[in-house]
């Protein structure tokens, strides 16, 4: 998924020591009636979109929807590794597959209501996942089409119905899926929050500002993009599960825009606020490294920031362009932009370390091998010269928040240095996601982020640079390159099936199909990041996912 990630330059919090894992609070061994109440005051500078669940692509967000909707399965709400593993939510148990991988049968558990009173049913089930192919969720094509009937409702989404690939038993409340093929993260696709369970009658149409009721400890009780996002108890929740859906401490979340990264900070050093999206302004980063280092937390992120560019228009429509960028990008540069070396390494590949599949390779270097080293200027030069693209015209697309235009400027002086005539245009960080998914904007260059949804190559691989990921003309289009190769598909649908019987092969094949995907350059990685947060005094815990970043429900405020 994409997320508005925090970036900083760290010269302060280097000084005061404030390594990985050095800051972080202790879990209160304190009884859940104790620390219950009070409402948790977030605020990032602009909201993030749509905050209906199945359409919705943005870590901003999908850390809010884990607390009002749920899945038939979930990833286990703790911190570390454990994070990752699957537990079930709605389902009473997470069950094996059957007839050699292509049945999975979940029963539904009694008794749980959605936020509106009405109970949840196998029909909701049903529904929820014929909606996401009618609402062209973004991995609709990369996912759930290998549900039996998925190829149909591909096809033609409005009409989806799925009676051979989602069946529904009221008698023994049960639900059956079936697939066209074996999937090994069939249940990972069913822990995120595209699958949660919606009521049955929900529109399929993308929501908007409109809630969609839930199942979680918290509901929508209203969303102006302008102004906030508002949370609130629903009063139908019990919690079954604490593992996969606690009941959270506070009374209400309330989530403010429009604050700028100036006064978030004040406010936050005084209580007002208790945690921001968005980056700490760099001329405060000393002060609050100083005079707050236990509020201050830094963890590990599996994720990529890079700089997509379009493979079917001028100019990245010339592979020789894409491979001058790629050589001629000066990673530590962009580290140094971002924060240092404690936030932030230069990558060159698809994957990031310490990911399945993940096998350090680096071409795009002064001296080519697994690290990136310089730029190679020369070669980039060369290829420009070869590819004929000397004196087009290009825009690079960024976000309006943090140190994002600060990237998008220097990808504008690197393309102009490469003989571009480019120009960096910045939208608001609402839009600019959509915006650059869009065919029909013709971004040519945009810079982006990628961060995953669960801990598989294919998140990266096949989400993000396979045929159907390709929407055109839809927001809802998460291969932003537009790169589409039949051979390369062809490569990662024989891994997926190699995940199947042989898990450790698979990794070696991931690294390989990570090579061919750096090879083609439909994007130039930049670096992967770490994340920093900083919290007010009033948080009494702070714990992180692997998945889902700071855990909302986990928190109590003082």
């Amino acid at each position: 998924m994409t997320d508005r990630i925090k970036t900083w330059l760290l010269p302060g919090i280097l000084a005061a020591g404030l390594l990985p894992g050095f800051a972080r609070a202790a879990t209160p061994d304190a009884s859940f009636a104790q620390h219950k109440g009070g409402t948790l005051k977030l605020v990032a500078a602009s909201a993030a979109g749509t905050i209906d669940p199945q359409v919705n692509y943005t870590n901003q967000y999908w850390q809010t929807f884990i607390n009002v909707y749920d899945g038939l399965v979930t990833f286990r709400k703790t911190s570390g590794k454990a994070s990752n593993e699957i537990v079930p939510d709605l389902a009473t148990a997470v069950p094996a597959p059957t007839d050699n991988g292509l049945t999975y049968v979940f029963t539904l558990r009694k008794g749980i209501k959605f936020s509106n009173g009405k109970p949840v049913t196998v029909a909701d089930v049903v529904a929820s996942f014929e909606r996401i192919f009618k609402v062209n969720n973004p991995n609709a094509g990369s996912w759930y089409k290998f549900i039996v009937g998925g190829d149909a409702c591909m096809a033609k989404p409005a009409a989806c119905t799925l009676p051979k690939g989602v069946i529904a038993d009221a008698a023994s409340n049960t639900i059956t899926f079936h697939l066209v093929s074996p999937d090994p993260e069939f249940l990972d696709q069913l822990a995120v929050p595209f699958a949660v369970i919606l009521p049955a009658d929900t529109p399929a149409k993308d929501m908007g500002t409109v809630p969609v009721p839930g199942t979680g400890p918290y509901m929508i009780t209203s969303y102006n993009p302008q102004k906030a996002l508002i949370l609130k108890r629903n009063p139908y929740f019990k919690q079954w599960s604490a593992e996969a859906q606690p009941n959270g401490y506070v009374d209400e979340i309330d989530f403010d825009f429009g604050v700028t990264d100036e006064n978030a900070v004040t406010a936050i050093e005084n209580g007002q606020y208790d945690w921001e999206f968005d980056p700490l302004p760099a001329d405060r980063l000393g002060e609050v490294s100083t005079r707050f280092p236990n509020q201050v937390h830094i963890d590990p992120l599996l994720a990529d920031y890079y700089a997509p560019m379009n493979v079917n228009i001028p100019p990245f429509n010339n592979k020789d362009a894409r491979l001058a960028v790629n050589y001629a990008l000066d990673r530590q540069a962009l580290v140094n932009i971002f924060g240092g070396r404690n936030l932030a390494t230069p990558a060159c590949q698809i994957l990031p370390p310490d990911f399945p599949g993940y096998k350090p390779y680096c071409p795009y270097t002064l001296h080519p091998g697994t690290t990136w080293s310089a730029p190679n200027m020369a070669k980039a030069q060369a290829l420009m010269k070869k590819s004929g693209e000397i004196g087009q015209k290009v825009t690079v697309i960024t976000d309006d928040q943090g140190v994002d235009p600060a990237l998008g400027t220097y990808m504008a002086s690197l393309l102009n240095k490469l003989g571009f005539v480019a120009t960096t245009h910045v939208l608001s960080a609402n839009i600019q996601f959509n915006y650059i998914q869009n065919t029909k904007n013709k971004v040519q260059i945009s810079v982006s982020q990628w961060y995953q949804d669960y801990p598989a190559a294919s998140d990266f691989l096949n989400v993000l640079l396979t045929c159907g990921a390709i929407h055109p003309g839809s927001d809802s289009s998460i291969n932003i390159s537009g790169y589409c190769s039949k051979t390369f598909d062809q490569h990662v649908d024989a891994v997926l099936k190699t995940e199947i019987s042989d898990p450790a092969k698979a990794n070696q094949e991931w690294a390989a199909v990570d090579r061919e995907a750096t090879d083609a350059a439909p994007w130039a990685t930049m670096f992967t990041p770490k994340q920093l947060d900083f919290v007010s005094k009033r948080v009494g815990d702070f714990v992180f996912s692997d998945q889902f970043h700071m855990l909302f429900s986990k928190i109590w405020v003082k």
